[in-house]
């Protein structure tokens, strides 16, 4: 594994690099010079609305889209110069499932095992196991849920050193959905940690909070914030403040103010960066009480796309 020092920061070997992608649909560009980077070893979050080109992107990556312009490599080689090299080193796990109904699930993973040089028969008993599921049922005859179960068991069974995911935990229902996320696709990383990487588009941000390491925000088709979360967690911060009257106006020439909301006689204000100046302005209009803290992945994606779109 390459790694080596810049700066201050141990730079590790780029898994996923896409630089400068478009993607245009006649006169449309679902992605619009999008860059992003990932590193060995990182659990990597990449969050945008509906529309917003995450599905497009991945498309890219996986060679199923060939870009207008950029370039898309993972493990150093283009991705679609070097396609089966490339694709006999990750798994990936769409938002929907493709399957042949007549199989059992046993033979569904025969089949899938049979294209990889290295599968994990033990970790596919233990995940059946684990959800409950019959390895003589029919895939067809599975609900939503556990369709998308053997989707995720078929793509960790290989131990692939990527893991790209596209919404994958839809059509599960939350306790599942917990259990997996956690369980799961943290013990894959945790086996290998150094070695093993996610890569995870998902809504649904609040559930991979203590996965992720770094998060890149996609609008319109380009990377509007791309940072390591804890970072961010120290870049976002939300003020909350109550006084004895109303709330001062939002006050002007406070550039890092993204969001500033009064109700009666709070003030709730989500600063990125320094949160000195508006702490100082605050304390000119006397309040009662002044609390700062952190927020979550999923506030700093609200909080920057309302900031983004004038919200």
């Amino acid at each position: 594994m390459e790694i080596f020092q810049e700066g201050e920061q141990i730079m590790r070997e780029a898994v996923i690099e896409i630089k400068g992608l478009k993607r245009r649909f006649g006169a449309n560009d679902a992605v619009s010079g999008l860059n992003l980077r990932v590193s060995r070893g990182r659990c990597y979050g990449f969050f945008g609305r509906n529309g917003a080109g995450k599905t497009t992107t991945i498309k890219c990556l996986l060679n199923l889209l060939k870009p207008t312009e950029g370039s898309v490599c993972l493990f150093g080689s283009n991705a679609s110069q070097d396609d089966v090299a490339v694709k006999s080193r990750f798994t990936y796990v769409p938002d929907t499932f493709a399957y042949y109904p007549w199989m059992t699930i046993s033979s569904y993973f025969e089949y899938l095992a049979a294209f990889r040089t290295k599968w994990n028969s033990n970790m596919e008993s233990d995940l059946l196991n684990q959800f409950g599921l019959d390895p003589t049922q029919k895939v067809g005859n599975l609900s939503k849920g556990q369709k998308m179960q053997i989707a995720l068991i078929g793509a960790l069974c290989p131990e692939p050193e990527l893991l790209v995911l596209d919404e994958p935990t839809s059509g599960l229902d939350p306790l599942v959905r917990r259990e997996f996320i956690r369980t799961v696709i943290g013990a894959y990383q945790d086996a290998d940690p150094e070695n093993r990487t996610v890569f995870v588009s998902t809504h649904m941000i609040t559930e991979f909070e203590g996965l992720i390491d770094e998060f890149t925000i996609i609008e319109e088709g380009q990377d509007i914030v791309s940072m390591e979360t804890e970072a961010a967690r120290n870049e976002f911060k939300r003020i909350r403040a109550r006084f004895s009257g109303t709330p001062p106006d939002r006050i002007e020439g406070l550039s890092e103010v993204i969001q500033w909301e009064a109700s009666g006689r709070e003030l709730e204000v989500i600063v990125k960066g320094d949160s000195g100046p508006l702490l100082n302005s605050l304390k000119k209009h006397q309040p009662e009480s002044v609390e700062t803290g952190s927020l979550t992945l999923e506030d700093i994606f609200l909080a920057t796309l309302a900031s983004k779109n004038g919200l």
